[in-house]
């Protein structure tokens, strides 16, 4: 299977798809076609499905599989990079409920609950997240520019609440106070940073949806 991702900063996933091959996406994810390909819509069993809308994506899964040689294209729904990520048999990622853009048929999507409740309720990244086993290649797309990082066993990367995108399995998140009072009141960053511990690999967010509607909130006119 080729893809190629075009689109610079607006960027989509286009897939040139052999006969008998499938791609899986969240229901509706599909931006175009072209040949044949058949749409069916699956739950893939109740409990994965119930895990999916928990975590706040559809109850169902998209699949789309080529009757032919086809063509087919799924794109970001914020400016930012759609990464393409190649999963071995068993290994997982961890990301925000709404990065992942579509996989290869065979990619199992699954709840990952924060184990520690503070990461959940006060990092940003949200206490329910999604978690993406292969074997198979997935997609995600992360808003604004998203820089890399992998770090060693028991490095540690500080980050805002909201900027982690995606994880390695093997790396755990956590939450830690900002340090001083006048830091935590005057300093603009919050109360709380998200701490992201290896070994893994780690993809962060320059701009999240959250964020861009709260720079633009005062200059959004006032209606009485």
């Amino acid at each position: 299977m080729q893809y190629s991702i075009v689109g610079g900063s607006l960027p989509a996933v286009v897939i040139q798809m052999s006969p008998g091959e499938t791609i899986i996406s969240e229901v509706g994810g599909r931006t175009w076609s072209r040949g044949p390909v058949l749409t069916e819509t699956k739950g893939g069993g109740m409990g994965k499905a119930l895990g999916r809308m928990i975590s706040g994506e559809s109850l169902f899964l998209s699949h789309y599989t080529a009757q032919g040689p086809a063509e087919i294209a799924f794109s970001s729904s914020f400016p930012g990079r759609i990464v393409a990520r190649e999963l071995r048999p068993g290994e997982s990622v961890i990301c925000q409920k709404s990065a992942f853009l579509c996989a290869t048929y065979g990619v199992e999507l699954s709840v990952h609950l924060q184990k520690k409740l503070g990461a959940g309720l006060a990092g940003g990244e949200g206490f329910i997240m999604q978690k993406v086993t292969g074997p198979g290649l997935a997609f995600f797309e992360f808003d604004g520019y998203c820089p890399e990082y992998d770090l060693a066993p028991g490095e540690q990367l500080i980050c805002d609440t909201g900027v982690v995108a995606m994880m390695d399995a093997t790396c755990t998140m956590d939450v830690q106070m900002v340090k001083g009072v006048k830091n935590m009141l005057l300093g603009g960053e919050g109360l709380v940073d998200t701490v992201v511990t290896g070994p893994g690999r780690v993809y962060l967010q320059t701009m999240t949806v959250a964020h861009l509607a709260q720079l633009m909130i005062p200059f959004l006119p006032f209606k009485k």
